[in-house]
C-alpha cells in the first residue's frame, strides 16, 4: 500500500514530463544581421533580429534602419523544407519581366528570393494575427524608415519552430523605392508577383538575414539599437513557460505530501 501510495504521483510527474517533452524539443534562439538583398536592396540600410523559442511559443525583436520613411515595411520569416536556407544572391534574378515590368535586371523580387529562403511561416506583425495568411496585411507592419519593435506569445507550429532553431530560417523585411519617388508607386517596376493590386516596389525583398543559432541565452532588454529612429508596435515580450514549471512544482509538492503521512 505504501509503495502504490508513492508510485502514483511520481506516474503523475512522469506524464507532466512526457506531455511537455515535444512542446521542450525546441527551445533556443536564433539571430540575424540584415543586409541589403542584391540588387533591391536600398544602400546603407541593415537591420538586426532575435527570436526565441521556448517550445511552439516564439517571441521576437526586429529592428531596421536606412529604409522608405513613411511606409509599411512587410517582414516575415521564411523557411522551406527544400530551400537553401539563406539569403539569396545576385545570380538568383532571373531578369523574367513581371506584368508592366520595363527593366526586370534591375529589380529583384520575393518570388526570385523563394528556391533561396523559401515561402513565408511567420508574419512579424506589430500587431494581431502572425500566421502566413497576414504576410501582406500592410497595416499591421512596421512603418518607417528606422523602427524597433516586439512581440511574445506568437504561436507555431512544430516543425517551424524546429526549423528556427535549427539555424534554417531567414528573415526577410520588405519595401523598396526604385525610383526615388518618396513612396511605393508602379512605376518601371509594375505590379506585385504576389498580389496584382499593390505596386511591385511594396513587396520586394530589401533586407535579408539567416536565423542563425544564437550565443545569447534570453530576449535582449530593451530590444536591438538601430542607432536612432522611431520605435512601432511594441509588444512587451514575456517570460515563457511558468505554467509548466508551476505544474512541475505541485507534481513535486504531491509526492512529498504523499511520503510524509506514509512515514507517519
Amino acid at each position: 500500500m505504501t509503495r502504490a501510495a508513492m508510485t502514483v504521483p511520481v506516474i503523475g510527474l512522469a506524464a507532466l514530463f512526457s506531455s511537455t517533452g515535444v512542446a521542450a524539443a525546441a527551445d533556443g534562439s536564433v539571430q540575424a544581421e540584415l543586409s541589403p538583398v542584391p540588387v533591391s536592396g536600398p544602400e546603407g540600410s541593415s537591420g538586426t533580429g532575435m527570436v526565441q523559442i521556448s517550445g511552439t511559443t516564439l517571441s521576437f525583436t526586429l529592428a531596421a534602419k536606412g529604409l522608405l520613411a513613411g511606409s509599411p515595411h512587410a517582414a516575415h520569416i521564411h523557411f522551406g523544407a527544400t530551400a537553401r536556407h539563406e539569403c539569396p544572391t545576385a545570380a538568383d534574378n532571373n531578369a523574367a519581366a513581371l506584368d508592366k515590368e520595363t527593366a526586370p535586371e534591375t529589380h529583384f523580387t520575393t518570388t526570385e528570393g523563394g528556391p533561396a529562403y523559401g515561402d513565408i511561416v511567420v508574419s512579424l506583425t506589430t500587431t494581431g494575427d502572425t500566421s502566413p495568411d497576414s504576410g501582406l496585411a500592410v497595416d499591421r507592419f512596421p512603418v518607417g524608415d528606422n523602427f524597433e519593435y516586439s512581440r511574445g506569445d506568437v504561436q507555431v507550429t512544430e516543425d517551424v519552430a524546429k526549423a528556427i532553431v535549427s539555424g534554417e530560417a531567414v528573415a526577410v523585411i520588405h519595401g523598396v523605392d526604385y525610383d526615388g519617388d518618396g513612396a511605393y508607386s508602379a512605376g518601371d517596376r509594375g505590379v506585385s508577383d504576389l498580389d496584382p493590386t499593390l505596386p511591385g516596389e511594396a513587396t520586394d525583398p530589401a533586407l535579408c538575414g539567416v536565423l542563425n543559432v544564437s550565443q545569447m541565452g534570453s530576449m535582449p532588454a530593451g530590444g536591438v539599437s538601430t542607432g536612432g529612429g522611431s520605435t512601432t508596435g511594441t509588444e512587451n515580450a514575456g517570460l515563457l513557460g511558468l505554467g509548466a514549471l508551476a505544474a512541475v512544482g505541485g507534481g513535486v509538492a504531491l509526492i512529498a505530501r504523499r511520503r510524509t503521512s506514509t512515514d507517519s
